[in-house]
């Protein structure tokens, strides 16, 4: 019994294979594919951090602002050998026109006696407070052909003055351009005489300057007579000192009734204040106190 019980178990051994064990090989697919999900996962990119936008500049970094200067008293001079009013006007910086008004004088060639005291104008450009800002438009520098100099000519024609009126506009700088002349109102229609005898060496329109003449008195002195309702001389005429010219009006770049008057010498524009005589009556000039209305925009 025993023996056919061994023969019967070798039988079933023989029939029925063992099951195999697990191959290597098949679950390799699987840790492979696990560990190519984890470097897939170690490889993803994190999002970047944002860049802090700038911060905007503090209005203390737009424009820098000096405080304004304390008023201090009027500033004195007292004339000594050699002075003129050229000189001492270069000193403090001031025009020659800003002395003679303040201190009442007859004109810029006014004798200084010696010990005189002078009261100095403040500045025009004396600046309450200094701003600095990136934008907006800069100041025209200065022309080369505008001399703000008092002129030294040896000879100079005897000007007079080519119409009354008030001065509107004077020499120099205005606003952040340059003024070429005087601006003298007047109601239209005045005759408008020669500053002085000469030839006349342009008479008609242009865009800036309107109806003009313009007379050569010789030795390189020229003079200009703008913004006419009418010119009455032609080019190559002589005209002598006083001689009506032409008739105020407002044609061209200007804002009112007026005479726009230079004068130049070889080519180069100089302050017809130091070279008229002082103004005829009814002529009033206030340079702290300008009347735009009646000016041109050159």
């Amino acid at each position: 019994m025993s023996a056919a019980r061994v023969v019967m178990a070798a039988l079933l051994l023989v029939v029925l294979p063992l099951p195999a064990p697990p191959s290597p090989t098949a679950a390799a697919p699987e840790r492979a594919t696990t560990a190519e999900s984890t470097k897939a996962r170690a490889r993803k990119p994190e999002p970047r951090a944002r860049k802090a936008a700038p911060k905007a500049p503090r209005a203390e970094e737009r424009a820098a602002v000096t405080p304004a200067p304390k008023s201090s008293t009027p500033i004195l001079h007292e004339v000594v050998q050699g002075d003129t009013l050229g000189a001492i006007a270069g000193k403090y910086g001031v025009t020659v026109s800003s002395i003679v008004i303040a201190n009442n004088l007859k004109g810029p060639r006014a004798r200084l006696a010696l010990r005189q005291r002078l009261v100095i104008p403040q500045r025009a450009g004396a600046r309450a407070a200094v701003v600095r800002v990136r934008r907006g438009p800069v100041a025209e520098p200065l022309p080369v052909s505008l001399v703000l100099a008092l002129p030294e000519f040896e000879d100079p024609p005897p000007f007079r003055w080519p119409v009354e009126g008030p001065v509107t506009s004077t020499f120099g700088r205005r606003g952040r351009s340059w003024h070429r002349g005087l601006d003298i109102h007047a109601d239209p229609g005045t005759p408008i005489v020669a500053a002085a005898g000469g030839v006349v060496i342009a008479s008609g329109f242009e865009p800036r300057y309107g109806q003009r003449v313009t007379i050569d008195h010789g030795a390189g002195f020229v003079t200009l007579y703008a913004h006419n309702e009418r010119n009455l001389v032609d080019v190559g005429q002589e005209v002598a000192a006083g001689q009506t010219i032409a008739l105020v009006g407002r044609t061209g770049r200007a804002t009112g009734e007026h005479v726009h008057f230079e004068i130049r010498h070889d080519g180069r524009v100089y302050n017809p204040l130091y070279l008229l005589p002082l103004p005829p009556r009814g002529v009033q000039l206030d340079l702290a106190a300008i009347d735009l209305e009646a000016s041109d925009d050159e």
